[in-house]
């Protein structure tokens, strides 16, 4: 039995978010993404483009929460496309954007589309409930 494509496809997003995110292999960033890769949304502001803005933002949530994880919610694949929504939790336990730790649950909601290339992952477009976090954080008001 032959795996296809879009079955390869969403395993090769899924290893990836779980190595990154979850583990906090900042070394998948050279293992599955491409070396032309795009970020079309920056993770954070003031993150470099590309790769190494989600390595950094890999590095960033696990130094501040070490219990991050990132809960695959729905993964559909059609094409050489991937959408991914998602549920990543954490306790805050170091800064995080500025925030003295609290030790209080964090959960960030998201969803991103990736495009795979070959067996890399070459673009990715994502939208993150950054107002949810920032209010998590008392950065802004509820």
């Amino acid at each position: 039995m032959t795996i296809n494509s879009t079955t390869q496809n969403k395993q090769l997003v899924e290893t990836f978010i779980q190595e990154l995110f979850t583990k906090g292999n900042l070394d998948a960033v050279d293992r599955y993404l491409g070396p032309d890769f795009v970020n079309h949304d920056d993770p954070f502001p003031g993150a470099p483009a590309g790769a190494e803005g989600l390595r950094l933002a890999a590095a960033m949530f696990r130094g501040a929460l070490p219990d991050w994880h990132s809960d695959i919610d729905q993964l559909i694949a059609e094409d050489d496309l991937v959408v991914e929504r998602f549920t990543a939790r954490g306790t805050h336990r170091g800064e995080l954007m500025g925030v003295a730790p609290t030790g209080n649950p964090v959960v960030l909601t998201g969803i991103q589309v990736f495009r795979i290339s070959g067996d890399k992952i070459v673009e990715r477009w994502g939208r993150l409930d950054d107002v949810g976090l920032l209010r998590q954080l008392g950065l802004i008001p509820s």
